[in-house]
């Protein structure tokens, strides 16, 4: 099998449950299930609002797929639209190859009130990557006892790095949640930069300059950095 065939990666569960995708911790018990690309579809879809109801995240290596539908949304009313199907591209534009942020950019430019569609390849029935040894333990045997963040990189090696402190993880947490409540994707990386961003500056004016200087294509609007401050300062004070 190859690994361009792979959507996502779930943790102990074959479901395509989003909240357990693979990139956070993973231990010697876990399991890893792989969702491979299924069925292909074309839909169409008519834009009467300004908002799709979309959640966007992607695998790092150029399928972006979707991660949340948003009860009573324009999508959720495309019964033929699953969380877990890759979009594949819009409007006849392919997108494969493209992050999530800038898949979740086209979806908002589209025209209110014109029709878009979409090709969306629907994830296969998982099946397990990652099984144990008839010692009961799992095949990764590299990583150590200790718990950590294993890193999977599409340019280089993957490596096993130390977890934050509490306070870092909870506010590069927060960040995450503020990056899918104002723009639609979920990035553990760009998060991350964010708080590292905003960590050794002095008011959140400094913030924003840093953040326009490093992250200006974003265009983040200024009532989302001021929360990602916030978000920061908690951190700083603990």
């Amino acid at each position: 099998m190859g690994f361009w065939k792979i959507l996502f990666c779930t943790l102990n569960t074959p479901k395509v449950d989003m909240q357990r995708l693979l990139g956070g911790q993973l231990g010697l018990e876990d399991f890893i299930f792989a969702h491979v690309k299924g069925l292909k579809k074309e839909v169409n879809v008519y834009k009467s609002e300004d908002s799709l109801g979309l959640t966007i995240t992607d695998n790092g290596v150029g399928s972006a797929f979707i991660k949340r539908i948003k009860s009573g949304s324009i999508i959720d009313s495309v019964k033929t639209v699953c969380v877990g199907d890759h979009i594949e591209s819009i409007n006849g534009e392919n997108i494969v190859g493209r992050r999530h942020y800038e898949v979740a950019k086209k979806l908002k430019e589209l025209k209110k009130g014109e029709l878009f569609t979409l090709k969306l390849v629907e994830p296969k029935k998982a099946f397990e990557i990652g099984p144990r040894s008839k010692s009961g333990k799992t095949s990764v045997e590299n990583i150590g006892t200790a718990r950590g963040t294993l890193r999977l990189r599409s340019n280089g090696p993957a490596t096993v790095e130390e977890l934050p402190s509490e306070a870092k993880a909870k506010a590069i947490e927060k960040i995450d949640n503020l990056l899918e409540l104002y723009m639609g994707i979920r990035d553990i990386d760009l998060a991350t930069t964010m708080f590292e961003a905003g960590k050794d500056k002095g008011n959140p004016d400094e913030f924003a300059v840093t953040l326009d200087e490093t992250l200006g294509d974003f265009a983040f609007p200024d009532e989302f950095v001021f929360d990602v401050w916030g978000a920061v300062g908690e951190a700083r004070q603990e």
